[in-house]
């Protein structure tokens, strides 16, 4: 399972999940209600977006938990981690308040109460763009939605290097324990049962609980990858209690971090015909993610009433130029520097 980049399809699935989100908004933006979008209405209990944010995490885990494994360094974990967040989020966010908000409010009393300093700190701890109102008019008001994710992946890569330092992910049963754990306050939560603490209610009902366990989840299938094989009978066994789960809103995150997960990482790990070719081009599924909303937002606010799949249509052929030019020109940029601090002390070594 330890195939080389060019024969893997992360990237490929990390798009197909991006353009799962823009699937997903698309009706959901237009009246508020998510009832009208395509999964819900087919299992009544998860949509197409919280479906592919979990792929998002399940991915990220698996890979992120394998970037310490292969480089137990710290410091360079850290760096490489934020060269790969932080600049895309920081200019997308900023693109979002000083660009795409002002669209949707008066411009002067918009500028006018912006807070500077809430923005600073926004960006610092990746927390999605807090502005005056804009899009008053629509049933979402709010400039990006989607970043909200942002800060947990992050707060889980930080759980990397804690448990990394600490031997958590050197002793793998120690990892496994705290994803059983993390879905069990999860299912605990989803039952309201009684809590002993009150801030542990709140910590329970935050999204934290269930993409953290997903992304552990994801790390799990590194760690135990000696434990299984990828097989096309253990695909369709998958495929076949995935389905069952999905009916029911208690079980269905448990059988994505499951079942789920293994049909991710089978296709993942499934060499196709256009897998090293379409390897070879950018990967612009965060660029994808990043203006997904605010690009859909806009639509909205100027054009006429559009059906979902016309709004899908529309918001690609605006998103995925973007994303293309956020790739080249911000994250692939920054990317580079991840291993500049490595040859810079290699190089000087060897003299």
């Amino acid at each position: 399972m330890g195939m080389a980049r060019h024969q893997n399809n992360f990237n490929l699935l990390r798009l197909l999940l991006a353009l799962l989100v823009l699937l997903s908004h698309a009706p959901e933006l237009q009246d508020g209600d998510r009832h009208r979008e395509l999964l819900t209405q087919l299992f009544h209990t998860l949509s197409f977006g919280e479906l592919a944010v979990d792929g998002f995490f399940l991915l990220s885990g698996y890979l992120i938990v394998q970037s310490w494994d292969l480089d137990p360094m710290p410091a360079q974990f850290l760096r490489k981690r934020m060269l790969r967040i932080y600049p895309g989020f920081i200019v997308a966010s900023l693109v979002c308040i000083y660009i795409v908000a002002p669209l949707g409010a008066d411009a002067g009393r918009y500028f006018r109460d912006l807070s500077t300093s809430t923005v600073a700190l926004c960006l610092a701890v990746l927390h999605g763009p807090i502005t005056p109102p804009v899009f008053e008019s629509l049933p979402e008001p709010q400039v990006n939605g989607s970043m909200w994710t942002i800060m947990r992946e992050f707060a889980c890569y930080l759980a990397v290097l804690l448990l990394g330092v600490s031997g958590g992910i050197r002793h793998r049963g120690v990892w496994l324990a705290l994803t059983v754990a993390g879905f069990a306050a999860y299912l605990y939560a989803s039952f309201n049962l009684p809590l002993p603490w009150a801030p542990l209610g709140l910590l329970l009902n935050d999204p934290i609980v269930r993409l953290a366990s997903l992304f552990f989840a994801g790390g799990c299938f590194y760690l135990f990858r000696d434990c299984y094989r990828f097989t096309r009978r253990g695909a369709l066994v998958s495929a076949a209690l995935l389905l069952t789960l999905m009916f029911s809103r208690r079980y269905a995150e448990l059988g994505l971090a499951t079942f789920g997960g293994y049909l991710l990482f089978y296709f993942a790990f499934r060499p196709m015909w256009l897998t090293e070719t379409f390897n070879k081009m950018p990967d612009i599924s965060y660029g994808v993610y990043l203006y997904g909303w605010p690009v859909q937002t806009l639509l909205l606010a100027y054009l006429p009433p559009l059906s979902p799949w016309a709004m899908l249509g529309l918001a690609c052929l605006v998103v995925l130029p973007v994303s293309i030019l956020s790739c080249y020109l911000v994250e692939q940029p920054m990317l580079k520097l991840k291993n500049a601090r490595r040859r810079a002390v290699t190089a000087g070594a060897s003299l």
